[in-house]
């Protein structure tokens, strides 16, 4: 069977304008969607309530798996004890944790009685952030409770969280003097028919909650995210995976619930499709992805949801273990990825993988924003782009506008938010004078003669430069062809050189890349050991001599790089919201990098060319 033969690709309707843009839409509407996130859980747990929905490790090491049932059970619960503060949409609820269990039945039980929530980045809550972030957030946000998973991890902002009046509650880790509520209070409250009652309130324009951008250019701005906007985000999903139906599938992810790719796209798709959502302690980062390992040697996905830079990380460790290999790949329906384009060689190397395993899996992608819940188009069908996200589905309308010299794809439907939380000026900036979403995002078409073959991602609007000559880098366009010609070395990049005489880069390495050009060293061999190895330079600086040779001129020739081992973290903001590196984020974390790059007489650490 044709794997591909089970997605649904919608046809597209292209409308060219006088003014230069375009409009794209599916000929199919959208038609209806629930009311509310609160009626599907109870749906769930109506029908499914011997089904495992949420699963944790818990303290022995083992899982803590709560089936439906229980989770509407405890649903009603938690939002009786928010009924009973009287917690609204002027004193909202804060989430301030890692994913947990208690964070996820705590925003359901919100969801389910009408009172917003806000999940913050759990590293904004860490003394070495310095608080601004948290502060700005506390601020807009006003809670009337906030929610921390670990006391110790977050008592260095208990000033912060005072300083609002806000009630504290903590899942774990409590000292006997501290001045908190444990999580099992909320829990344990008996509901009342005043759970029932506030569930009939909460309708489609009802704020479900309250998703904070990354705030790469200025503060985070909090992107209001109401049930609608979940509610027929994930119908679209449906129209494309309608074999989602079919059985309930297996996540185990690590994303974190403060960005909208899991804590939108991921998380509702198990509760929407009656799935068991495992959640991954681990991360694609060394000392932490051995976690992931070792969860996938107990939890079979049947999709698998990660960025580029996660999967390239994991997949040193199936290569190297076939029986790893064979149990990630068994039960996999998809392999997932979305924040940034998968490079040819990775693909390959997961393909033939998967082939070795038994299975034909496909690649699928997207694009979205926090703005957009987040799912606007969809890539389920086979391609020979790179970087393809794809094409808009039913129900969401797209704008390629002229700036520049690139298209701005802008976005209207039922999955756009209605604004910025009480920040109007954002507000109105933020949509054109037709009421399209601006994303800053540009794109151009796979195929100019033919809509249909999809949309490419063709990198920031804001994060084009000018050299010191007057001349234009277009970052997207470039990042892309460097990362090409310097594979397997360059997983990602960071384009340097506003206001130089040239261009640079900062190059993060491919760990399976770098290994496979120093057979000679030891497996375990670090990052930093082998980014100083010569055959690893040398293969750097032949890839930046072959793009140089492309043409296209100073905005296209990068002069040097710097291969940096230490990787961009979602916790430092150098991972957007839409999972794609920050390049603001990391120039204004790494500015002595750059510097060191761009200096009269650099290092030898630095790789340049003439």
């Amino acid at each position: 069977m044709n794997p591909w033969s089970r997605f649904i690709v919608p046809e597209v309707k292209a409308e060219r304008r006088p003014d230069g843009s375009v409009l794209l839409r599916a000929p199919e509407p959208l038609g209806s969607y629930e009311r509310s996130v609160g009626d599907v859980l109870l749906r769930q747990a109506r029908e499914a309530p011997e089904r495992v929905h949420l699963a944790g490790r818990d303290g022995a090491g083992g899982w803590r798996r709560v089936k439906y049932g229980e989770s509407g059970r405890l649903a009603r619960a938690i939002g009786q004890a928010l009924l009973d503060r009287g917690l609204d949409a002027e004193r909202p609820v804060l989430i301030a944790a890692e994913n947990t269990v208690e964070f996820g039945l705590l925003g359901l039980g919100a969801a389910l009685v009408g009172v917003p929530f806000a999940p913050v980045s759990a590293a904004y809550t860490r003394p070495g952030q310095g608080f601004s972030k948290l502060r700005h957030i506390a601020g807009l946000v006003r809670p009337g409770l906030v929610f921390v998973d670990n006391w110790s991890r977050y008592a260095g902002a208990a000033e912060v969280f005072d300083g609002v009046g806000a009630e504290i509650v903590v899942a774990d880790d409590i000292p006997a003097d501290a001045k908190v509520t444990p999580f099992a209070e909320l829990a344990g409250t008996p509901p009342t028919p005043a759970v029932d009652a506030a569930a009939e309130g909460v309708g489609p324009d009802t704020i479900l909650k309250i998703l904070f951008t990354s705030g790469s250019t200025d503060m985070p701005k909090g992107v209001i995210n109401t049930h609608r906007m979940i509610c027929a985000n994930q119908t679209m999903i449906l129209h494309g995976w309608p074999f989602l139906r079919e059985r309930p599938p297996v996540l185990l992810d690590w994303l974190p619930w403060s960005h909208t790719f899991a804590g939108n796209f991921d998380f509702y798709l198990a509760l929407w499709n009656g799935g068991a959502y495992y959640i991954d302690e681990g991360k694609p980062a060394p000392g932490l992805i051995e976690r992931t390992v070792a969860n996938l040697r107990e939890v079979s996905p049947t999709i698998a949801l990660n960025v580029p830079a996660g999967y390239m990380l994991l997949l040193g460790f199936l290569e190297r273990d076939a029986e790893l290999a064979k149990r990630f790949f068994g039960d996999l329906d998809i392999l997932f990825y979305a924040g940034a384009a998968m490079d040819e060689n990775l693909q390959a190397r997961i393909r033939k993988l998967a082939a070795e395993s038994g299975k034909d899996v496909p690649l699928i992608s997207a694009w979205g924003a926090t703005e957009t819940a987040p799912f606007a188009t969809g890539m389920n069908f086979p391609t020979e782009y790179r970087g393809n996200i794809g094409l808009p589905a039913p129900g969401s309308e797209i704008k390629l506008a002229p700036v520049e010299d690139k298209l701005e794809i802008r976005v209207r439907g039922p999955n756009v938010t209605p604004g910025y939380w009480r920040q109007p000026a954002a507000t109105e900036a933020g949509f054109d004078e037709e009421g399209f979403y601006r994303s800053g995002d540009a794109v151009k078409f796979a195929d100019p003669d033919d809509p249909s073959k999809g949309l490419v991602f063709d990198g920031r609007i804001v994060e084009n430069f000018k050299l010191s000559t007057g001349t234009w880098v277009h970052v997207g366009a470039l990042r892309l062809a460097l990362i090409a010609e310097c594979a397997p070395v360059v997983q990602d990049c960071v384009i340097t050189g506003q206001d130089r005489d040239w261009v640079g880069a900062l190059a993060f390495p491919s760990l399976a890349g770098c290994r496979s050009l120093c057979p000679e060293l030891p497996a375990d061999a670090p990052l930093g050991d082998l980014i100083r190895e010569p055959t690893v330079r040398q293969a750097l600086e032949a890839g930046l001599k072959r793009l140089a040779e492309r043409g296209g001129g100073s905005s296209m020739r990068v002069a040097r790089a710097l291969l940096v081992a230490e990787p961009p973290t979602i916790d430092a903001g150098e991972i957007t919201d839409k999972g794609y590196i920050n390049q603001r984020a990391v120039l204004d974390h790494r500015a002595a990098l750059v510097e060191r790059l761009h200096a009269d007489k650099p290092d030898e650490e630095v790789v340049a060319i003439d």
